[in-house]
């Protein structure tokens, strides 16, 4: 009586580790909370409230109303996008939390004279995310 065996195909590896795989997660907790972060900023900024300082001469200066809708509408997109990682992490939301993440680093960038200790805090939690994602969207 002769057998036949058939070879067993090794296991897949994961897509990503799990470092990565909390990452993504974190990075969609870190998108949502700095969403919400920024419509309050936004607010804040469009009701011409006395929180942000006024600055002198800076080449990239805005004034206060744009500023609060800068925040606001960045804001809103953070939310969405961070409520899609944590839904479930589609590619569409990975792809648009990369994008994200680096349009508020450069946003963070020309708002350090308004709050410089909360754009360098925003520029760090920026390149975490970009990297966290980055991580689970590589094969």
């Amino acid at each position: 009586m002769s057998q036949t065996t058939h070879p067993t195909p090794p296991p897949s590896a994961p897509r990503s580790g799990g470092w990565a795989t909390g990452g993504t997660l974190f990075a969609g907790v870190l998108l949502f909370v700095g969403g919400v972060l920024g419509i309050l900023q936004g607010i804040a900024g469009i009701a011409k409230d006395d929180v942000y300082a006024a600055i002198g001469d800076y080449v990239f200066k805005f004034n206060l109303t744009a500023w609060g809708w800068i925040h606001l509408i960045l804001g809103v997109i953070l939310v969405v996008v961070g409520w899609g990682l944590l839904s479930g992490p589609a590619t569409w939301a990975r792809a648009s939390g990369i994008a994200l993440a680096a349009l508020s680093i450069v946003a963070n960038f020309l708002y350090l004279p308004y709050q410089p200790w909360w754009a360098l805090i925003g520029i760090a939690i920026g390149t975490f995310v970009i990297w966290s994602l980055a991580q689970t969207a590589a094969p």
